[in-house]
């Protein structure tokens, strides 16, 4: 009798954990989600920081290859200028919200799980 592939038993190893009805439950929750967010936000940042250096660079080969030429020259200040202003303000919104979580009462604001914890009776 030929056995086939699939008629034979696997071990596949430990079960999925994860948080909810069938993970290992809520205890490490907030901290599972603060490190989501925490990602969230330092890719967000990485790619505005990637994008600043892309309009950067793309700007300043617009600004040399310009040829005197006032429209390509305006425009290739427009567009490293609005680099510059983006991350500026990627930067200055992360500031801005550490210092309105200092004054509306949670001080550690960009960490979620501790934010979390505090509010848990």
């Amino acid at each position: 009798m030929i056995k086939y592939l699939a008629q034979n038993e696997w071990d596949i190893g430990d079960p999925i954990q994860g948080i909810g009805p069938y993970g290992s439950g809520g205890d490490d929750s907030p901290s599972r989600f603060s490190r989501a967010i925490t990602t969230i936000i330092g890719i967000l940042t990485l790619v505005a920081g990637i994008y600043f250096i892309f309009l950067l660079i793309s700007g300043g080969i617009e600004w040399m290859s310009s040829g005197g030429d006032k429209g390509k020259l305006a425009s290739a200040r427009s567009r490293m200028f609005s680099g510059v202003i983006g991350l500026a303000i990627v930067v200055a919104a992360l500031f801005l919200t550490e210092i309105l979580g200092d004054l509306i009462g949670l001080p550690s604001i960009l960490d979620p799980a501790d934010a979390i914890i505090h509010l848990m009776p």
